[in-house]
């Protein structure tokens, strides 16, 4: 790609109803990547080196129209990417499905998108497919979970062999939004998902295992809110927002702790890291704003106080976190001119981050 093709690509922004957001990885060489929605696929910015500040000219990923993903890498580092496609006929029929693709190394091209088909058999039912979220386990399964036309959730595994088993079912109902996924240390995969009656959760009795029935938890989120994070060894705190608009915390142990912040809608961020010595939880979200809000408290104890920042930068949908090669943070954001930013974690005490960089 050319520099002034590059420099066109880079200011793309998809059109209403497209696809929207930002990810970032970590390859194996240490190398961070940003990827954001634009013509003809996804655009990519590699690090120049690991653990930056410099980053090389964008190129693209070719992918086909997609409305939503979910990326998620191996042990080895290994991109996967994991979109749902919506396809018109020439009758103007919509037809929907799961696609997948495989980045191997940093910076090099994916393989091709394959169809992974969907869990109906009627046409009808499959436009009303929800958003796929995909995680890798620790013993190298990759799990898709996406919720059904009918307000099921299901599931579809590939083991690490490259085979693809058949979509399955995790037993529930009336569920709405995006499920939170997480892939335990144990080596198994644990989901919650929002309903009208207050959230569901599924887990495997062990690694590659089957799954159990689904448990009622004792909170309420907004549909589309939840994120989960391993916490301690086999324990996950849930985040999300309440029916009132506000951020909360949630373990099985301990119920329900309000987390202040001022969110404005979507899952927000999360990720541990050490600070000052302390294992920390740090979330960042759209806030009610429009920009970027980042919250900072102690692993586990929610209840002590998370310390709120508003960084000033418009965003459109949640920022992405993720540690650099020397261990500090970088937070990704893309505005509505659809141009990402990055701000990399500084080397003082707490956290504070470095000037936004537009890349």
């Amino acid at each position: 790609m050319s520099g002034q093709d590059a420099r066109a690509a880079s200011k793309a922004v998809p059109e209403a109803g497209a696809l929207r957001g930002i990810w970032l990885t970590r390859g194996k060489d240490g190398r961070l990547t940003a990827y954001v929605p634009g013509d003809g696929g996804l655009r990519r910015w590699t690090e120049s080196r690991p653990g930056g500040p410099g980053w090389g000219a964008p190129d693209v990923v070719p992918a086909p129209p997609l409305t939503h993903l979910s990326v998620t890498q191996n042990a080895e580092a290994y991109v996967h990417f994991v979109g749902r496609r919506e396809r018109t006929a020439a009758d103007g029929a919509v037809t929907v499905d799961i696609v997948h693709a495989i980045q191997y190394q940093t910076g090099r091209p994916p393989s091709a998108w394959h169809p992974l088909g969907t869990p109906h058999k009627e046409d009808h039912r499959g436009g009303s497919l929800g958003a796929p979220v995909a995680v890798v386990s620790r013993p190298g399964e990759l799990h898709i979970v996406v919720r059904d036309g009918n307000g099921g959730m299901r599931l579809l595994r590939e083991k690490p062999g490259g085979k693809w088993g058949v979509w399955g079912v995790l037993h529930g109902k009336h569920i709405k939004g995006d499920p939170a996924v997480v892939a335990l240390d144990s080596g198994c995969v644990t989901v919650l998902a929002a309903t009208d009656e207050g959230a569901l959760h599924w887990e495997q009795a062990e690694p590659s295992g089957r799954w159990g029935g689904s448990e009622r938890l004792g909170v309420t989120l907004t549909p589309g809110s939840p994120a989960a994070l391993e916490t301690a060894p086999g324990r996950v705190t849930y985040y999300g927002t309440d029916p009132s608009g506000a951020a909360v915390a949630y373990r099985a142990d301990t119920g329900t702790v309000p987390l202040g912040g001022a969110p404005g809608g979507g899952a927000p961020a999360v990720i541990r890291t050490v600070l000052d010595g302390l294992d920390c939880t740090v979330l960042a979200h759209r806030g009610a704003n429009g920009c970027a809000i980042v919250g900072v408290g102690v692993t586990e104890k929610e209840g002590d106080g998370v310390w709120w920042s508003d960084t000033g930068m418009p965003c459109l949908t949640t920022p992405a976190l993720i540690h650099d090669a020397r261990g500090r943070m970088v937070m990704a954001v893309t505005g509505a001119d659809g141009v990402p930013r990055v701000a990399r974690q500084t080397d003082g005490p707490g956290l504070s981050f470095e000037q936004w960089r537009e890349l």
